[in-house]
């Protein structure tokens, strides 16, 4: 895939609060495009993966608004125009309003979006998907 938008991106997580749109790109990463629409502290979405917390790293780009990751002794805000990476070992924050666009190793990606989904449907949580 050389190229993708948010309109184009072949796979789609939603829930209230998140929308996520999902490419997963040749090389090995895969992009997410995401629409907050309610702040959010997603730990409880983590729970089962190493520390109960994501191990994915990440590179993004904050478009709108602003988005938070937690670690065990601190937490990182970023803000509209901040471009980021966030080390393995956090679990999210979100904030109404924000938009964001991150990059992530695929396969990493791949073992974490199964966990999320478990924790998401035993916690009752109706999620649209397409893929």
């Amino acid at each position: 895939m050389p190229n993708v938008s948010k309109e184009t991106a072949s796979e789609k997580i939603a829930f209230e609060g998140l929308d996520v749109r999902l490419e997963n790109l040749d090389g090995g990463y895969s992009v997410c495009f995401e629409s907050h629409s309610a702040d959010a502290d997603l730990a409880d979405l983590f729970r089962g993966l190493p520390e109960d917390r994501a191990q994915i790293p990440r590179w993004g780009y904050v478009i709108k608004g602003k988005v938070g990751f937690r670690f065990s002794h601190r937490e990182e805000t970023y803000a509209a125009g901040d471009a980021y990476y966030v080390a393995p070992g956090h679990t999210p924050v979100h904030y109404a309003g924000a938009e964001i666009v991150e990059f992530s190793p695929t396969e990493i990606l791949g073992e974490t979006i199964p966990v999320v989904m478990r924790n998401l449907e035993a916690a009752g949580v109706e999620v649209g998907s397409t893929s």
